[in-house]
């Protein structure tokens, strides 16, 4: 093949759902579809009826692979922001996502909530408020803790407030978003510029060549329907308990099992409700109503907060972020493990899952845009929200207890009660009455536009590329998403949830460094196809 010869010939032979098998109004990819919902079937079935097994079983797993492969994690994850910034600085940013002429299908504003809203919504309602406070108890790197049998150290404090703050901007800037990034362009570029399906097997023709259309595809695409799948049971799960801990704290509504089994069933009949009514209709409208009360949250919180230290902290967090970044990166000679097992192996683990869900959908909505202001906006932007928001809601709470002597939220970190720590941070707060609601429907929406998404990326993947598979497979999916999210809630709780992240994310961590080598090839081929 020439330098300036296509890495996909034109007559490539592959389209959207050419192997499907169409029967009793069904349209689904032979063997991928049946593979993943016989899987998933069994899976809820098995550990709905052997409860205590499948917790210590789940528990193990989880254990063993943050502690045996937290490298793995660590390496991949640094490889994805390293690629991500090259993209940016190098002439391989000039590609236009859908070909040269190529212009944008959403507006900045539609694109950022859809964006925002899949991406990471529900994890920063959940941890928002009780990370940062988590890591200021327990700072990373060795620190000093500061406070000491009940007692604050004055010495440790700003020390580690600071830390705190990096280490909890660490998980949520940079090194989730890169993930995202790489694989939503490759989709996208696989998509609208190579002329392949949009599933995930598309991405690896630069390596693979027709065999994707066999079992190494077949493999691949069950892989990330099993990584979405519960990388969104982890977040679903999150959001139920949250939720109706919200709940049960301001109206008494029972915390039970049966409750959050409720709860999820009735929030999923919600967003099944969207997933029916279509992208544009459904999901677009929802993930824009829902930025819009995160927003009138997070307003909300800087101005009835204390604004002053919420303004200046995000310009001080970023920089302590930007300059403890190597250091929190780095996996080589530390010794606190339980941050790395416990926090950042999981987080890296639970973005690679979410990755084929999120990327696919970004994908979808981002034709028209070139790669440098594809990384720029997907990489950049969502880090600064985040880091705002961590600073409104975390540095909150951290001030709400070294300047006021208020423990609410120190509570509920000491005794790991995590779906309070949102509430007892608003509780001081005027206008609690408001804002606690407003809360519990931010982090339900998240819930249905999280699932909603979700269910569209899974059924893209099972139907063979294409984007209007009929609508009883649909029902199917965002229904087993709601149930997997059940399922690992009774059998194990919030533990289990985690496991399931992990177990699933490990091996799309490997397919996905194969990924960014994939992408960089059709990069290269297709800026040469441009000039």
């Amino acid at each position: 093949m020439s330098d300036t010869a296509p890495i996909v010939p034109e007559d490539h032979g592959l389209e959207p759902g050419q192997d499907n098998v169409q029967f009793m109004g069904l349209d689904i990819h032979n063997p991928v579809f049946a593979i993943s919902g016989v899987l998933t079937v069994a899976f809820v079935i098995a550990t709905l009826i052997f409860r205590e097994a499948a917790a210590e079983a789940l528990g193990g797993l989880r254990v063993w692979l943050t502690t045996t492969f937290d490298w793995v994690f660590m390496i991949s994850a640094n490889v994805f922001v390293l690629f991500c910034l090259v993209l940016i600085v190098t002439p391989l940013g000039n590609v236009r996502i859908g070909g040269k002429d190529a212009t944008a299908d959403y507006s900045y504003w539609g694109w950022f909530a859809m964006l925002f809203a899949a991406g990471m919504g529900i994890g920063l309602m959940f941890f928002g408020v009780l990370e940062p406070m988590y890591h200021f108890n327990n700072p990373p790197l060795g620190l000093a803790p500061p406070v000491v049998d009940g007692a604050l150290v004055p010495e440790a404090v700003d020390e580690a407030r600071r830390m705190g703050m990096a280490a909890t901007i660490f998980h949520w800037g940079l090194h989730p978003w890169a993930i995202y990034a790489v694989v939503a362009l490759s989709l996208a570029l696989a998509s609208y510029n190579l002329g392949l399906p949009l599933s995930v097997r598309s991405a690896f023709y630069p390596i693979f060549g027709e065999s994707v259309r066999g079992w190494t595809g077949h493999i691949i695409d069950v892989l990330a329907v099993f990584a979405t799948l519960f990388g969104l049971a982890t977040s679903l799960g999150f959001g139920a308990s949250q939720a109706l801990a919200g709940l049960n704290d301001l109206y008494g509504v029972p915390n039970t099992d049966n409750m959050k089994v409720l709860l999820i069933a009735g929030i999923t009949a919600v967003a099944l409700g969207s997933v029916l009514a279509g992208l544009d209709a459904g999901v677009k409208r929802l993930s824009e109503i829902n930025l819009l009360l995160a927003l009138l949250l997070l307003v909300a919180v800087i101005l009835l907060g204390p604004t002053m230290s919420i303004i200046t902290g995000f310009f001080a967090n970023s920089a302590d972020y930007v300059m403890n970044l190597p250091v929190l990166a780095n996996w080589i000679g530390r010794e606190d493990d339980a941050f790395i097992h416990g926090w950042t192996t999981f987080y890296w683990a639970w973005w690679i899952s979410w990755s084929p869900f999120v990327g696919m959908f970004i994908a979808r909505v981002s034709r028209g845009r070139t790669v440098r202001e594809f990384v720029t906006c997907v990489l950049i932007i969502p880090t600064i929200a985040s880091i705002v928001w961590m600073t409104t809601f975390g540095g909150t709470a951290i001030t709400q207890f070294l300047a006021d002597g208020y423990a609410g939220v120190q509570d509920t970190v000491v005794a790991y009660v995590p779906e309070l720590s949102l509430f007892r941070m608003l509780e001081p707060l005027p206008l609690f009455s408001i804002t606690a609601p407003l809360g519990i429907i931010v982090v339900i929406l998240f819930f249905v536009t999280s699932s909603d998404s979700g269910s569209l990326v899974i059924d893209t993947i099972t139907a063979g590329g294409k984007v209007d598979a009929p609508v009883a497979q649909r029902i199917f999916w965002c229904t087993f998403e709601g149930l997997i999210a059940i399922a690992l809630l009774l059998g194990g709780g919030l533990a289990a949830l985690q496991a399931g992240a992990i177990a699933t994310g490990f091996p799309f961590a490997i397919l996905l460094l194969l990924m960014t080598y994939a992408l960089f090839k059709a990069l290269r081929s297709e800026r040469q196809q441009q000039q």
